[in-house]
C-alpha cells in the first residue's frame, strides 16, 4: 500500500504552527511528514521561512509514530556535509529511527546567503562529494576526506542511530538519477514522471522507495482556493533549471508575473472536491512512486485541510 505524507511547508507557516500541524497530521493518520529547508520563501506573499532543523527536532519529540524527512537539504553551501550528517544523526536518535535525510543540489534562493552560487556542473560535483562524506559518516565510519571541494581532516559521529539514517536524493534528470542510484536509499521527485522512476531503478534503485510531492489547495470555496494557489504558488511551473538560479522572492515574482490563475488551477487541484485531490496523488502512484507527500497551499488553511484529510481524503486514498 502506498504511504501518504503531509508537508510541513515552512515557507507559509511560523515554526510553532508547523510543530502543532505535525502533531495534528499524525493524529489524522498520515504515514510521514516532510519539512522544507529554505532560507527564504519563494514569494513574499508566503511570508515565512524558519530554520527547518529546529522544527524537525521539535516535531521528532512531539510525535511518536510517523516518519519525518528533510525535503530537501542542500549539503554544499549553507551547511558543510559533515555538519549535515551530524544533524541527521541527531534527528535519527531523537525520533527513534523515524528520520530520513532528504538531500538535493540546492537553489540560489537559499544558498547565496553565504556566498556565490556555483555553475550547475560544479554544483553536481560538489553534491557528489557531499554524498560520499554523509554516507560514510552516517554508516559509522571515522572519516578522513580530502576532495576538490570539501575537507574532512578527522570526523566521527558520536550520537547516531545504530542502524544509521536512510538518505534520500532529489532527482530531476539523468545525472541526478545516477547519483541517487549510487548513494540513495530513497528517490525524491516533485513531478510524476515515470522516466525518473525508471532511470533511478536502472541506476541501482530497484525496489527502493520513491517519494513524490504534490501541491493541492483544499477549501469549501473553489474560487478562493484558486486565488490563494495563484497568489502563493504561481512559481510552481517555472521548472527546475529556472528555479535553481533565481536569487530572491522578487526574482520569483518577476519570473511568474504573467502566470495566470487559470494556468495555476489547471496544474494544482483546487476546491472541495476530494476526487480532484485523489487524482493528483494517483498520477504519482501510476508513475511508480511508493510514497506521496501532500502540500496544502495556504498557511491559514492547514487545520481545515487536516480535518478533511482525516475525514475523507486519507480513507479514500487507502
Amino acid at each position: 500500500m502506498a504511504q501518504i505524507g503531509y508537508t510541513l511547508m515552512a515557507e507559509q507557516c511560523p515554526p510553532r504552527q508547523l510543530v502543532d500541524d505535525a502533531v495534528r497530521a499524525e493524529r489524522a493518520g498520515f504515514d510521514f511528514a516532510v519539512c522544507s529547508d529554505h532560507y527564504s520563501p519563494w514569494l513574499r506573499e508566503q511570508g515565512h521561512s524558519p530554520y527547518a532543523w529546529a522544527v524537525l527536532g521539535a516535531a521528532a519529540y512531539a510525535t511518536e509514530r510517523m516518519g519525518l524527512m528533510s525535503f530537501v537539504t542542500c549539503p554544499t553551501r549553507r551547511y558543510h556535509p559533515a555538519v549535515v550528517a551530524q544533524k541527521a544523526a541527531t534527528l535519527g536518535v531523537l525520533s527513534n529511527g523515524r528520520f530520513t535525510l532528504g538531500l538535493g543540489s540546492g537553489e540560489n534562493l537559499n544558498e547565496h546567503v553565504v556566498g556565490g552560487w556555483p555553475h550547475v556542473n560544479e554544483r553536481h560535483e560538489m553534491f557528489a562529494e557531499a554524498l560520499e562524506i554523509i554516507r560514510s559518516l552516517l554508516s559509522g565510519d571515522r572519516l578522513h576526506y580530502a576532495g576538490d571541494f570539501f575537507q574532512v581532516p578527522d570526523a566521527v559521529l558520536w550520537d547516531r542511530p545504530e542502524d544509521g539514517v536512510p538518505i534520500g536524493v532529489a532527482v530531476s534528470g539523468p545525472d541526478s538519477c545516477e547519483l541517487a542510484g549510487l548513494y540513495a536509499d530513497v528517490m525524491i521527485a516533485t513531478e510524476p514522471r515515470v522516466e525518473l522512476v525508471n532511470a533511478f531503478e536502472s541506476d541501482g534503485g530497484m525496489g527502493k522507495p520513491k517519494i513524490g510531492q504534490v501541491a493541492v489547495c483544499y477549501g469549501s470555496d473553489e474560487m478562493e482556493c484558486r486565488r490563494v494557489a495563484h497568489e502563493q504558488f504561481r512559481w510552481f511551473g517555472l521548472g527546475w533549471p529556472v528555479m535553481a538560479e533565481l536569487p530572491d522572492p522578487r526574482a520569483f515574482a518577476a519570473a511568474s508575473r504573467f502566470v495566470t490563475e487559470d494556468q495555476v488551477s489547471h496544474a494544482i487541484s483546487c476546491g472541495p472536491d476530494a476526487k480532484k485531490h485523489v487524482d493528483a496523488v494517483t498520477r504519482f502512484l501510476d508513475a511508480g512512486f511508493t510514497h506521496v507527500a501532500l502540500v496544502q497551499i495556504g498557511g491559514g488553511t492547514q487545520a481545515e485541510f487536516l480535518d478533511f484529510a482525516e475525514r475523507e481524503l486519507l480513507p479514500t486514498l487507502r
